[in-house]
């Protein structure tokens, strides 16, 4: 038996490798673009050439930039100066100092840095220009800014004439001896005495010696004044002076 291969079929038709190359190469107008030649326009090549030319300036700015830090004190205590304010004088650009006066920041050689706080004069600190490094740290002190403010009299009346009638009818109080010799009054204290009730320590001794007198006698029956004959006498001779009669303060007291 015969094979038959590719029956009703063309037999596929292969290129050269070569040939593929040169049509890739060839562009919409027909003409070639060769491996060493550029198809480029005049304002790129201007481009390239500008970049080429023009100096890295980058590199020497890279060199100036340092990591400037410290800490912010008072001039007298050495004590932190909280959230100062840390500027680059020439660019406004910086940070502010933490609750313990440290800061942290990048910078460059000469720049003058401004730092500033409330209360406190304002101190300015050129970084200089001969650091070998690229860290560099201060101590900064800060002074104490003293403002002296003009005397302001205020008074409660608009003018004057106002003043002088309110001062003639002012009633002045009494002086510190004067009104403890009216406390002191035999009147005013008995009505004190009358009307002030008994404190917390004057109950809690009036409290004990009732505890102690039931104690005293515990295990017996206590004295019956009813049938004390030296009771009866001393309310026999309060009853003849009138002292156990009910004043009519009293009464209205109670009313």
């Amino acid at each position: 038996m015969k094979k038959v291969f590719g029956i009703g079929r063309k037999s596929p038709r292969f290129h050269p490798p070569m040939a593929d190359q040169e049509d890739s190469r060839r562009n919409i107008n027909g003409s070639y673009l060769g491996l060493g030649t550029w198809n480029l326009g005049l304002g790129t090549l201007l481009f390239l050439i500008t970049l080429y030319l023009i100096p890295n300036t980058s590199s020497g700015q890279d060199k100036d930039l340092i990591q400037f830090s410290g800490v912010v004190v008072e001039n007298d205590s050495l004590r932190p100066v909280p959230f100062t304010k840390v500027i680059i004088k020439s660019s406004n650009r910086g940070t502010i100092a933490d609750f313990y006066g440290y800061f942290s920041f990048v910078a460059q050689k000469k720049d003058t840095i401004v730092f500033s706080a409330i209360g406190y004069k304002r101190s300015q600190f050129i970084i200089p220009d001969t650091l070998k490094g690229n860290k560099y740290s201060l101590i900064q002190v800060l002074r104490f800014d003293t403002i002296l403010l003009k005397e302001t009299v205020i008074f409660p009346w608009p003018t004057k004439e106002q003043f002088k009638e309110a001062f003639l009818n002012m009633k002045v109080p009494d002086d510190d001896l004067a009104r403890a010799k009216k406390n002191l009054e035999r009147e005013e204290m008995k009505e004190q005495f009358e009307t002030m009730s008994m404190d917390g320590s004057m109950n809690y001794k009036a409290s004990q010696q009732q505890y102690q007198s039931r104690l005293y006698w515990a295990g017996q029956y206590p004295p019956n004044n009813l049938l004390n004959p030296f009771a009866w006498a001393q309310f026999i001779k309060m009853w003849r002076e009138g002292k156990l009669k009910i004043s009519n303060d009293n009464k209205e007291k109670e009313k």
